[in-house]
This record gives structure tokens, C-alpha cells and sequence, in this order.
């Protein structure tokens, strides 16, 4: 993880709450709460650690869920106090990298708690021993370690996977020879000389991690059952690791009591499954035809990419948990198809698509890569993308839940920006929307909510970037937010669910839409506000991205004196984040005296503004 300074954590802080890499503490006293938080950031895995600030606490009077410097009083105590736990409480000694900075007059603390080594963890609070004294860090909380998460980090530690488990009672009957015959005829195709071909069915299975000795006779591993075990053998073995394909009427799941959906129950090795399971979604999706010159006959097309179905099949069936008994479930709406399974991404969610892999089954993953139905170097999640991009159509969505444990990809079957979306686009023009606000629209449209990770997603940006975007719709009447911290997610208003006949915008920050396109020449403020006179325009625009606090708040106070403004006005003005607008600017200047509120005994009231202090 790259050092970041306090300015990089408070930014982050303020646009997106805490979250899996930042913890917000007052920093009064080093207690419990501390240390569970220094265990998570110490176990949680592929994360680099995490970003303790001690002297930074909850706003309790601010209009949003912001956040205030108060500052740590005893500095030198708190850092000896802090380095002390981490080296006597914990199962190994945990070195924390701590400075102190100073914003405004108040001194905070960073503190940078390090990612353990795998042969190290699980790291745990020695008083309350395992599994009770491990955490993991799940978003912006600390969770108890379950069994399973202990096993996970011995599993880790050991370098051996789950797949490669013996399951005792199993023999060399369970195993499927039409299976097997197919292994060797895939396994041709991709390399005629592979010296595996010439190897007897039991060798084989040996050599591929499928089986294991055990009391002198031949049982089955997890991934040889999966890959290779008989139909039987899977139903009374693990018979909660099939497939579901569900077709429901409609775009929302059991839209109609009567008639809630269709559902096939597909169970089978790998091998054969897979193939299975792709056909049957490729035969129900939508097809577009292609007549070539000099061709006779048309050629039925999947509106979706194979390839994209293929690898999306293929990374639900490989990377999916096999410890958790649920299936894997295909869910086919009418404008959509989602793909779930149990097992978050090991990978996290900012990195998905880069090259490199972690495989949470390396053994099935292995095999599968022989046959030429996976690739194990990381660059599954980037062809989907660059197969839907190539398609026309909406980039897939991807969804890690570390909390629920589970993974979903959504396929949007539709093509972007047509002509029936610039239609429905045209109503929101007094909005002058960017071409990446206008793509996440069109996802909520469709999908029904999104989140940070869906928003980078479909535009290739950041994270911070991601959230000032879809604070922005939300400020602009178009979004409702829902949710706090790594949870929040965004739900379209009435507005946007409303016909194509535009909403006159609210009084104070409407105007007369001026455009019909997507995207335009800004006018003299966004979101229709009033023009500013000569001499604050003029002020705004010396302003700059590095402008010194002192003048920021300075700006701000010379536009309330001009008239009451919201806290989105004001960020909108200044073309900064909202968020960080109010913590960083808006409540210290209410507390110091500089600003005031239009409606004093209610500073959660929607139509709360901002005005200039007469005493200034």
C-alpha cells in the first residue's frame, strides 16, 4: 500500500466515509475498539493494511455525515500508548508506522498498521485467544473471524487450497469416466504431446491433485470431485454445488406472486457442466443476425458476446467457495442476466481486471486452464470488457461483497447510448450532464441502483472520482443516497423514474434548460444557478485547486454575504466535493462564528443554507 499523507486520508475520508482502508477514531484513549481494528487491518488479506486517524471524529451538527478535526491533546502519550498495545496485546508484534500532523491548530495522528505475513496470521488479541481475539476488516468494519475465516488463514499459511481436501468416504467408483474421456480429448486439442495423455486413469487423477491416498486406498479431493465426479457421487457428496438457471418475467426479481420464475437445476464435473451451462444461456438470450457478402444464409449472432458468457460462467464455477453449500445461481431478467456465487473476489474490488490472479481453487483452476476453458493470468475480467465495448454494449458490473461473502456479475443486454436513450436523456438537460453521468444513469435505469464500484466500472475512473460524480447527481435532485461508508449505493428519484417530461427544478437552484444535448459549454455556474456578480466571479476563478484554506473559507464568506447558499451550491460553485466542502470548510466556519444558519434550530433541515455572519 502507498504512503498517504493525512491531507490524501481526509480527502478520502470526507467523499466516502471510512472504509476497508480508513479508520476514523477521537483518539482520547488507546482502548478495546482500537484493537480490533489495528487485529483487522493486520489480517485482512491482499489489502496492505490500513490508515488509523486518531484525532478526527463524527460532525454532530452537520447537515451531512461529516467529519471534524477536534484533534489529539497529548500526542507523545497517545504514539507511546498506541506503539505499547500493538507490541505486548497481539499474538505477534505488530509495528504500526505513526506521525503526527498538524491541520489548522490541531495535531492528529496517522497511523499506518501493516498487512501481516502470511505465516503470521491469523493475528489475534492474546487475552481472548482464537477464533473470539481475530478479526478481518469487512468495508468499514471489524468483523469476528468465523471458523471458516480461521481456516482460510491456516490454509494461506500452509500453502495448501481447499479444493485439494480429501473427502474420506469417497473411492475410485465416484469418478466419472466420461468425464475423464473428455479431459483427455480437450486437453489434445490444446497440446497433442502433453505427456498427461498417456497416463492411466488413476495416474491421472494422481497427477492432477483429483485424488489422495488414505488408509491404503483411493479417496477424492474436492477438485476431482468437482471436476470429475459422477452425478451421483456430487448429489450425496456436495449437492448444493449445481447451478440454477432462472428465467423471471420481467426486470425485478418475483415481479408476479403467481408466475415468479422458471428455474433448471444443473448439476454435473466441471468439464461437462460448463460447456452445459454456456449453451443454455447463449440459446436464451437475444440474437442479431449477420449476412455476409457473398453469403446465402444468415448467421444467428448472441447479442451478448460467447466469450463474455464463457468467462463469466467459467469464473463463477472456478473461483466460487466450496466450503459455503449454496449454488451457483444464473438469473436471466428481461434485461439482463446476473451471475452469482458464494465466495467474494480475494482480488479487491479496485483491482479487478489488472493483470495477475489469486485463485481461492488452484487445483481446479489448473485443470481448467489445461483444456483451454480458463485463464489463470488475470485477464478474464479485462476481455469482458473489451468484448461488450466491441459490442456496443454496457460494460459488466461486478460486485464483491466480502460481508455476504458472494460475487455477482451483471450483463446488461442492451446497446449504450442509442437513439431511444439520447431521447430519454433529453429531459434531463437543464443538468448539462457529462458523458460518464449520462452512462451511470442509464445503468440505474436498467439495473435499478449503483454504487462506487459499478460507476468505475462503466467509466474507468477512480474512486474519489466515482463519488464526487454520484454526489453530484444526488445533489442534483437525480439520485437518492442510501447506505453510509463502503455500503452506500444510490436508488433513482421520482424524477428519473418519471416519463420523459422534465421536472421543473427547485426554486433556488433551477433555470431555464438552454440545452438538448448530453453534454455542453457550462454556463455561468452549474446546476442553473443565478449568475455571481463581476467581482465574486472573479474571486472564484483566482481560486484555482491550490488555493490556501484561509482563502477558501474567504470565498466562501463573500459569497453567503451575497445570499444564502446550500452546502451543494456552495461545492458546486467552487467545483469541489460536497462532502469535503462541509467538513472542511462549512462546519468549522459555523463554529468559529463566520457563518451562519439560515435555520438555526434545525441544521438537518433539507432546505438548511448558509449565510454570512452579521457580527463579520
Amino acid at each position: 500500500m502507498r504512503s498517504l499523507s493525512f491531507d490524501d486520508l481526509w480527502e478520502k475520508l470526507c467523499a466516502g466515509d471510512e472504509s476497508v482502508e480508513i479508520e476514523a477514531k477521537r483518539g482520547e484513549q488507546v482502548g478495546p475498539s482500537l484493537l480490533e481494528t489495528v487485529c483487522a487491518f493486520s489480517n485482512e488479506p491482499g489489502r496492505g493494511g490500513g490508515y488509523i486517524l486518531l484525532g478526527v471524529s463524527r460532525s454532530r451538527d452537520s447537515l451531512f455525515a461529516d467529519y471534524e478535526v477536534i484533534g489529539v491533546t497529548k500526542p507523545d502519550q497517545t504514539q507511546a500508548a498506541l506503539a505499547s498495545m500493538c507490541r505486548d496485546n497481539f499474538s505477534i508484534v505488530v509495528r504500526p508506522q505513526i506521525t503526527a500532523e498538524q491541520h489548522g491548530d490541531r495535531t492528529v495522528l496517522v497511523a499506518y498498521i501493516p498487512e501481516a505475513q502470511p505465516h503470521h496470521k491469523p493475528v489475534y488479541i492474546r487475552k481472548k485467544g482464537l477464533p473470539r481475539g481475530a478479526f478481518r476488516r469487512i468495508g468499514s468494519t471489524d468483523q469476528r473471524c468465523t471458523e471458516e475465516d480461521i481456516a482460510l488463514f491456516y490454509q494461506l499459511r500452509g500453502h495448501k487450497t481447499f479444493d485439494e481436501t480429501h473427502i474420506h468416504d469417497t473411492a475410485i467408483d465416484d469418478f466419472d469416466r466420461a468425464a475423464l474421456a473428455k479431459y483427455r480429448e480437450a486437453r489434445a486439442k490444446v497440446n497433442p504431446t502433453a505427456p498427461e495423455l498417456n497416463y492411466g486413469d488413476e495416474e491421472l487423477l494422481y497427477a492432477l491433485a483429483a485424488s489422495a491416498r488414505h488408509d491404503g486406498r483411493t479417496c477424492a479431493t474436492v477438485a476431482g470431485l468437482m471436476l470429475f465426479g459422477t452425478e451421483a457421487s456430487l448429489r450425496r457428496h456436495a449437492p448444493m454445488a449445481r447451478v440454477d438457471y432462472i428465467r423471471v418475467q420481467g426486470r425485478d426479481w418475483v415481479p408476479d406472486p403467481e408466475h415468479r420464475y422458471e428455474a433448471v437445476e444443473m448439476r454435473g464435473p466441471l468439464v461437462t457442466l460448463i460447456p452445459r451451462v454456456v449453451s443454455q444461456v447463449l440459446d436464451d438470450i437475444p440474437k442479431a443476425f449477420s449476412l455476409r457478402d457473398g453469403q446465402l444464409y444468415r448467421k444467428d449472432v448472441p447479442l451478448i458476446p460467447r466469450t463474455v458468457i464463457r468467462e463469466a460462467v467459467v469464473n463463477a464455477l472456478m473461483h466460487r467457495s466450496y466450503r459455503q453449500k449454496q449454488p451457483v445461481q444464473v438469473i436471466r431478467y428481461a434485461n439482463r442476466i446476473e451471475l452469482r456465487n458464494p465466495g467474494h473476489s480475494l482480488i479487491p474490488d479496485d483491482r479487478l481486471g489488472e493483470p495477475g490472479s489469486l485463485c481461492r481453487n488452484e487445483k481446479i483452476a489448473a485443470v481448467l486452464h489445461e483444456i483451454g476453458l480458463a485463464e489463470t493470468k488475470g485477464t478474464g475480467i479485462r476481455a469482458m470488457r473489451e468484448a461488450m465495448e466491441r459490442a456496443n454494449l454496457t460494460f459488466p458490473l461486478f460486485e464483491s461483497d466480502r460481508e455476504k461473502d458472494s460475487f455477482a456479475v451483471t450483463l446488461l443486454v442492451h446497446h449504450f447510448l442509442g437513439p431511444d436513450d439520447i431521447a430519454w436523456l433529453e429531459q434531463f438537460s437543464d443538468c448539462q450532464l457529462s458523458d460518464e453521468e449520462a452512462k451511470a444513469l442509464i445503468v440505474v435505469r436498467e439495473v435499478g441502483a449503483i454504487n462506487n464500484a459499478y460507476y468505475r466500472n462503466v467509466n474507468h475512473v477512480d474512486t474519489l472520482t466515482a463519488s464526487a460524480r454520484l454526489r453530484r447527481l444526488r445533489d442534483m435532485g437525480l439520485l437518492d443516497q442510501k447506505g453510509k461508508g463502503a455500503g452506500t449505493y444510490y436508488v433513482p428519484t421520482s424524477r428519473l423514474t418519471a416519463s420523459k417530461e422534465a421536472e421543473t427544478p427547485p426554486e433556488g437552484e433551477g433555470g431555464t434548460p438552454s440545452h438538448k444535448a448530453l453534454s455542453g459549454e457550462s454556463g455561468p455556474l452549474p446546476g442553473g444557478l443565478l449568475p455571481l456578480p463581476g467581482n465574486l466571479t472573479e474571486s472564484v476563478q483566482a481560486l484555482g485547486r491550490r488555493a490556501s484554506p484561509e482563502r477558501v473559507q474567504e470565498v466562501i464568506r463573500l459569497l453567503c454575504r451575497w445570499r444564502p447558499l446550500r452546502a451543494s451550491q456552495i461545492a458546486r460553485i467552487l467545483g469541489r466535493n460536497q462532502a469535503y466542502v462541509s467538513g472542511s470548510y462549512l462546519a468549522p466556519m459555523v463554529k468559529n462564528g463566520i457563518l451562519e444558519y439560515t435555520l438555526p434550530h434545525n441544521p438537518a433541515h433539507p432546505e438548511q443554507a448558509y449565510r454570512a455572519s452579521k457580527q463579520r
